[in-house]
Parts: C-alpha cells; sequence; structure tokens
C-alpha cells in the first residue's frame, strides 16, 4: 500500500520523505528508489523524524503497525509534543469500529473530550484535507520534552 501511495505522490509531482529503520531495509521492506530517504537507527527515531519532518498525519487502513503508530502520533498532540493535524482515511468504514471506541473512550470517562477533537476523519480524502487544512490545534500544555517522549 505504502509503495502505491508514495507512487502516486512521486507521479503527482509531490514530494516523499522516506524515513526507514536500518534493520527494515536490510529486509527490503523499504524502497530505494526514493529521492529524499532518512535512514534511522530505530522505530522511535522515525517516528520522531516523521513528526520533525511532517506537516500533519493521515492513517489508512492497515494493521497492528498502523494502529500503534495512529494512536502515538495522537498520545504525542496529547501531551502538546506537536500540534499538527491528525486523521484517518476512513476507506469502506473500515475505521468505524476504531472511532466508535474512541467515542466510548470519552462517554467511559477514559479520555477527555478535547484528547478526542485532536482525531479528524472522513471518508473522503479531499474531505479529509480541508479538515486538515482548516485545522486549529487546541492550546496544549507540554507535558514533556521531546527528548523525554
Amino acid at each position: 500500500m505504502m509503495g502505491t501511495i508514495s507512487e502516486t505522490v512521486k507521479n503527482g509531482g509531490g514530494e516523499i520523505i522516506g524515513v526507514i529503520p536500518r534493520v527494515l531495509l536490510a529486509r527490503e521492506v523499504g524502497r530505494v528508489d526514493i529521492e529524499d530517504l532518512r535512514i534511522v537507527r530505530s522505530m522511535h527515531e522515525r517516528k520522531a523524524l516523521m513528526v520533525e519532518v511532517s506537516d500533519g498525519f493521515i492513517a489508512m487502513p492497515g494493521g497492528f503497525g498502523t494502529f500503534e503508530e495512529f494512536c502515538e502520533i495522537v498520545t504525542w498532540a496529547q501531551l502538546g509534543l506537536h500540534a499538527k493535524p491528525v486523521g484517518l482515511l476512513n476507506v469502506d468504514s473500515y475505521f468505524d469500529p476504531l472511532i466508535a471506541q474512541f467515542d466510548r473512550a470519552v462517554t467511559d470517562e477514559f479520555a477527555y473530550p478535547e484528547n478526542r477533537a485532536l482525531i479528524l476523519h472522513a471518508s473522503d480524502p479531499f474531505r479529509l484535507l480541508d479538515l486538515m487544512e482548516s485545522y486549529e490545534a487546541p492550546d496544549v500544555e507540554q507535558w514533556i520534552d521531546p527528548d523525554e517522549a
């Protein structure tokens, strides 16, 4: 899936920045034909660099790695480590159960409504991009320094 996305971005004249841990590159999981490929030591270093170079984050249907990275980036926003939009592209209602779980976390008072509002979602990619462009980050106190994350 990521290869298809990067190829589409490349063909459309967009900028691609690849960030991959050396161990995954060695297992031939990454694409080496990306002009700006940044090889890092760990998954944590990968996420930190992605936060640094990204304007926002969109998760598309995927597996456990997608869920883990998405929830971590939302948590970083909650902790004030970034103020960038975070969205779910809800293709074929894939994320409906996850969105319902986020809503239930608020209902059951495990999450604050203002933290739930950090998560944007739409089934139409253009609608999601519009939501992300108009996103205004809440004023969140930074709980920890990025080096402590």
